[in-house]
């Protein structure tokens, strides 16, 4: 199945089973962004357990300026069968991870060519969601239809991360994303 508009690949699109044949990848390269208080350090470290629980090696790195009062926060998250580095290469985003509008703009060109801008996502979420702190929440289980990891180490992860009071919301919302 082709998913690609131009470019990059069409978020609506169905992932490419050869993301999910149970292969190790080489690297995964995703970018999260926002701003303070939006959850992108959480959605992150998710992602990074849920790797790590499906076996692969991970690295991540975080940008986090006047976090407290809104400004921008980034986290560059890699793994695959063996990472080197946190930092992700110009140019070499596999998924970008919006959770404001104008990080997005910014942080754009990062994407490959054929990487998947997930965009799309934060205008559903902001449509479908009454509490916007659950926004990274239903991404992130976007953004898990795309990557090699399965379901199970996903939600182990978010058992890691998520406190017991917001834990059963948050699968919710979640398997939500994940369902597209």
């Amino acid at each position: 199945m082709n998913n690609t508009k131009g470019n990059r690949r069409d978020p609506e699109a169905k992932p490419e089973k050869s993301l999910h044949s149970g292969k190790k990848v080489d690297t995964i390269n995703i970018l999260f962004c926002g701003t303070g208080g939006q959850g992108v350090l959480t959605a992150s470290e998710v992602c990074g357990w849920a790797a790590i629980f499906d076996g692969y090696h991970v690295k991540k790195s975080e940008v986090h300026g006047m976090a407290q009062r809104g400004g921008s926060v980034e986290s560059h998250l890699r793994f695959g069968r063996r990472v080197y580095s946190p930092l992700i290469p110009f140019g070499e985003v596999d998924y970008l991870v919006s959770f404001h509008k104008d990080e997005h703009s910014r942080l754009r060109n990062f994407l490959k060519a054929k990487g998947t801008d997930l965009i799309h996502y934060l205008e559903k979420a902001e449509t479908l969601l009454h509490d916007k702190r659950q926004i990274n929440t239903f991404i992130l289980g976007a953004l898990s239809r795309f990557l090699p990891l399965k379901e199970e180490s996903w939600i182990k992860a978010l058992e890691a991360v998520f406190s017991h009071k917001n834990l059963e919301e948050n699968k919710k919302i979640f398997l939500q994303g994940r369902g597209g």
